[in-house]
């Protein structure tokens, strides 16, 4: 396959792969040319992690920063009467399912000789890039807000990397990490291309894990939108690649306390305008504007899936109910059950179809939300 280039995915503008950068000259973001699918003879069995999907990227990664992410169990399990295959992807080095992003960006970025990292996050995505660079051997500022749990404060900190906690909103944390950024480089999940080519991973993963067929629904719980991103680039990728019939429909799932994507696939762009957002427990969620919503919104017409919002009540519920299966999941996920149970009585999805529901993060990232409601059980 000829390497790839990175294109400017408002303008178009191409640069080259190996210029360290995050965004384009006119800050927008970047993808990569076209890159192609694999078969299952392109698959290094051999390997137990993403990297046995390595020649679906778009160059050669010869030394991959890995800590055996990827290979999580498909789970069969009927939920509230509807069956499904939970997609667990906590069980991950760091316990949710951002380790396949970071994997892939943080080698890439070894790779490219950068010796120090900031990333803003409230929690999964600044572990991920924590760990990684603490494999990598590779610097790490995580800039976060000072209301972030503490558990995943403290998982970040054990990594060696340093907290920098910024008093307000998201984005005034988002704002103090690309002041940073003047100085160091910004390896940030949302933004980054490399991070959706380890996210992808999902897709092919799924694509094996069902004898090499695509499912017909993925339903998954959305913030920024990679796991949506990447899901689609790998099944569009094996579809051009002739390796699957159709695309599988894609659902979002948000909460109703922070749902900018639901909003604009249900009433267009300018809802986001009239949108109001207030504290969710769904916390990996709470993005008020995704970089990508655009392209997003784009998926779920092309995939013919869509988008749903819950309440709070409804996730807390589903939390505690999966907890009571052996599914110690984080509220955050939690929200994506209860879009499998109400897409099924919308009649969104057949009794009959193979579903995926994408558990993306543990309970254990949680457990303040645990101490303080499991006995409401």
């Amino acid at each position: 396959m000829k390497e790839a280039f990175l294109v400017d995915e408002n303008s178009g503008k191409k640069y080259d792969l190996w210029e360290p950068r995050w965004c384009s000259e006119e800050k927008s973001p970047l993808s990569f040319s076209k890159t192609e699918g694999i078969t299952p003879q392109s698959i290094k069995n051999s390997t137990r992690s993403i990297w046995r999907y390595e020649k679906a990227f778009p160059c050669k990664i010869p030394n991959p920063v890995s800590l055996g992410e990827g290979c999580t169990p498909l789970v069969p399990f009927r939920y509230r009467g509807t069956k499904a295959l939970f997609k667990l992807e906590w069980f991950s080095p760091t316990g949710s399912f951002k380790d396949r992003g970071a994997s892939v960006m943080m080698s890439f970025l070894k790779q490219q000789d950068i010796q120090e990292v900031v990333e803003d996050s409230s929690g999964n995505g600044g572990a991920a890039i924590a760990a990684y660079g603490a494999a990598a051997g590779i610097s790490v500022n995580i800039v976060a807000p000072s209301n972030a749990s503490p558990p995943k404060i403290a998982q970040i900190k054990s990594y060696g990397a340093k907290i920098h906690l910024i008093p307000g909103t998201r984005e005034n944390t988002e704002q103090a990490a690309l002041e940073m950024a003047k100085n160091i480089f910004y390896a940030s999940h949302n933004w980054h291309p490399f991070f959706l080519q380890g996210t992808k991973t999902l897709g092919y993963e799924l694509w094996e894990d069902l004898g090499f067929n695509a499912p017909d629904n993925i339903i998954i719980p959305t913030g920024a939108g990679s796991n949506v991103l990447g899901c689609y680039m790998a099944f569009m990728e094996l579809l051009e690649a002739k390796q699957i019939l159709k695309l599988p429909k894609i659902f979002v799932v948000q909460p109703k306390n922070c749902c900018p994507i639901v909003a604009c696939w249900k009433d267009g762009m300018g809802a986001l305008e009239s949108l109001i957002f207030t504290k969710t427990i769904a916390e990996g969620t709470a993005i008020k504007k995704p970089i990508r919503l655009p392209k997003i919104i784009d998926i779920l017409k092309k995939t013919r899936g869509g988008g749903l919002a819950v309440t709070e009540e409804e996730i807390l519920k589903a939390t505690l109910e999966l907890s009571k299966n052996g599914f110690f999941v984080e509220p955050t996920c939690a929200s994506a059950a209860v879009g499998l149970e109400k897409l099924r009585a919308m009649n969104l999805i057949g009794s009959d179809q193979t579903t995926v529901v994408v558990l993306t993060g543990s309970g254990l990232k949680s457990s303040d939300f645990f101490t303080e409601n499991v006995e409401l059980q």
